[in-house]
């Protein structure tokens, strides 16, 4: 009698493009890799993706940011303390990527520390490989700017650019021009953490300015820690919030006390999402 042929396994499904922030209201989450561990990030990432998180910013971790604060540059120290590199962060992308449904995955790499000595085309075949949705390359020298563009966009790779509020006006209009993936405006010169001194609400200018420079979504980041910063940031007419240190800084304490980071971040996107995202999203399920 013949066997009976092994059961199909159950495939995730194929991933479908997906603008970064489809809806108004997005709301972007930077966290390092590595921190909480990389063991927990599939459950991390499901957790983001059910929360109706639109991108999470993931750095893969570098020592010594001059523009992060005290909160980010630990959360790198934790992170590197593990030996979480390239690769490892690639993997852990690879291996959540085809569960999420609404979560984009924005991959930033400090030129020095990640990018200087690996090849620029094999690095961002690896980056789309793995699944990852975007790039942002963090201290790119201006020189090489033009060559990481046409790297990126000879992989099919979606690249973040950033400028700041106070850069000048042809600065600004470079990087809108150059986002493929989306513009991240940053509030203030200073460091993560910190809120520009005349509110967020200041910055509707710059948006509509840049606005009229590119057709990719433009998020506003730095200095947002609570739901009311976040509407302000929205108010400018900005695509997406992103919130970095005071996310980052829940993990923190989570890890010090010993409470569950995952939960902790959860409580925390609930408490500064936008109203849109209120019904969480239904991931797709594993095997």
């Amino acid at each position: 009698m013949a066997e009976a042929p092994a059961p199909r396994p159950l495939l995730p499904k194929a991933r479908r493009p997906r603008p970064f922030f489809p809806e108004p209201g997005g709301l972007a989450l930077f966290l390092n890799a590595g921190d909480p561990p990389l063991d927990r990030f599939d459950e991390l990432a499901l957790m983001l993706d059910q929360e109706g998180v639109d991108c999470l910013e993931l750095a893969v971790p570098f020592p010594d940011s001059v523009t992060d604060g005290p909160v980010i540059r630990r959360s790198a120290d934790r992170a590197l303390a593990l030996g979480t590199g390239l690769d490892e962060v690639l993997a852990a992308i690879a291996r959540v990527r085809p569960y999420l449904s609404r979560l984009r995955i924005a991959l930033l790499a400090d030129w020095s520390h990640t990018l200087k000595h690996r090849d620029p085309a094999g690095t961002a075949a690896d980056i789309v490989a793995a699944g990852a949705d975007g790039l942002l390359v963090h201290a790119l020298p201006p020189r090489l700017r033009a060559a990481h563009l046409a790297t990126a966009r000879a992989a099919g790779l979606p690249v973040v650019t950033t400028c700041y509020a106070q850069s000048a006006p042809a600065t600004r209009a470079g990087a809108a021009a150059e986002a493929t993936a989306y513009l991240y405006l940053v509030a203030h010169y200073g460091r993560s953490g910190t809120a520009p001194a005349a509110g967020h609400a200041a910055l509707a200018g710059a948006v509509a300015e840049l606005r009229a420079h590119t057709t990719s979504p433009i998020a506003v980041g730095f200095g947002v820690r609570t739901s009311e910063d976040a509407q302000a940031v929205h108010g400018t007419g900005a695509d997406a919030v992103i919130v970095g240190s005071a996310a980052v800084a829940r993990i923190e304490s989570a890890l010090h006390t010993g409470r569950d980071p995952v939960a902790e971040l959860r409580a925390f996107v609930r408490s500064v999402q936008p109203a849109r995202l209120t019904t969480p999203h239904t991931p797709r399920s594993r095997p």
